[in-house]
């Protein structure tokens, strides 16, 4: 099927509304339109310069964790919570009670991306992935009593009320169908679909289907990163596209809704490849970044430490990478060593102007590592 020949679906009449049902998508595609395959191609060549980086950086799992943290403040945000990156690193003591349920939400979400990475060592990406990362990701916050882990059984909308959806997915009946479709389309070889183009059509479907009763948003943009990694098109999960989402988030929804509506999938393909490519840029400057703040750390503040104080030091530095604020206690715990020694390395960093006092409290301060924490941004 080409592209322009694409119909999205048909809506079908239920009690007191109708619902859409989207035409399954596992089925041959033929992608001849010269921009999408123009901007498949840069895409494809901005990937392959991030794997290349993410090669290349020492012990990048300890930098993966800030792109996990990142990718569930964004991917949140689009739903409408209010955590930053940097709330993503304190303590829920550390923070204003009423910010604390975003909070939560958001550790949930780091929760589930962590679980999921992990599952793609011995599962494939599936729907038996996707519901159990889904049951974290609803655990104990809005959306506990909504079937976390299983598919719906009932009818969602998108909007203040079924009568007056924005949206309203296919009815619960075709549910367990079309994901079983959508399933079978991401692992079917014999279908020669370029792997961006495949994820692309996945991800409209996923968020057509609305397979759940809450936390589609999110799972769905989660699935993109989870099959770059499973298909090998990264070695580490280390594109997130939640924040090209976000920033551009009325064209995001706009571009979904002109799929259903109006059967625009050429220009969906085309919203979704620029994402790809610029957030892989953007992605491998960082690691640009990264490299060069860790070699002018380890060449100007580390030699600036005792050989007794080194291993302290080195073991401190790593522990920032992956989590850029801390206070004493997590350093005296993470050092094992006594309070007194974790301050006084605390304030040499300080001095050295690796960490800067973030809370303007006498008692229970934390310390961030803010060079490294604005890359992120």
């Amino acid at each position: 099927m080409r592209i322009s020949d694409y119909r999205a679906g048909t809506t079908e009449q239920r009690l007191e509304y109708r619902s859409f049902v989207p035409t399954e998508i596992g089925h041959p595609w033929l992608i001849d339109d010269p921009q999408v395959l123009t901007l498949l191609g840069q895409a494809d060549r901005a990937l392959g310069q991030l794997n290349a980086f993410a090669q290349l950086v020492p012990n990048i799992d300890f930098f993966i964790q800030m792109y996990v943290a990142k990718e569930a403040t964004q991917s949140s945000r689009i739903e409408g919570t209010q955590t930053n990156i940097e709330d993503a690193f304190k303590d829920a003591d550390d923070l204003l009670p009423e910010v604390r349920d975003d909070w939560t939400e958001v550790q949930n979400y780091i929760g589930a991306i962590n679980f999921a990475i992990e599952g793609l060592k011995t599962l494939p990406l599936s729907n038996r992935l996707l519901r159990d990362t889904h049951a974290i990701l609803l655990q104990g916050v809005r959306g506990e009593n909504k079937r976390p882990g299983e598919f719906r059984i009932s009818q969602n909308w998108i909007g203040v009320s079924l009568r007056n959806a924005v949206f309203v997915p296919p009815h619960h009946d075709h549910v367990p169908a079309l994901m079983s479709d959508l399933e079978k389309f991401l692992h079917a070889e014999e279908l020669f679909v370029p792997p961006l183009i495949r994820i692309a059509i996945a991800h409209y479907q996923f968020e057509t289907i609305h397979p759940f009763l809450d936390g589609n948003g999110r799972l769905g943009r989660l699935m993109i990163s989870l099959y770059l990694a499973s298909a090998g098109l990264l070695t580490k999960p280390a594109l997130y596209l939640s924040d090209y989402f976000e920033r551009n988030k009325t064209a995001y929804v706009d571009h979904l809704m002109a799929v259903r509506e109006g059967h625009h999938l050429r220009e969906w393909l085309i919203f979704f490849l620029h994402g790809v490519e610029e957030t892989a840029q953007r992605s491998a400057d960082v690691f640009r970044a990264i490299l060069a703040l860790k070699e002018r750390v380890e060449r100007e503040v580390l030699p600036r430490f005792s050989q007794r104080r080194q291993d302290n030091v080195q073991t401190l530095m790593q522990h920032l990478y992956a989590r850029p604020i801390v206070d004493v206690k997590t350093v005296t715990d993470r050092l094992g060593t006594t309070v007194n020694t974790a301050a006084a390395l605390i304030n040499d960093l300080i001095a050295y102007g690796i960490l800067a006092e973030m809370t303007g409290r006498q008692r229970n301060r934390l310390f961030v590592f803010r060079e490294y924490l604005d890359l992120f941004r």
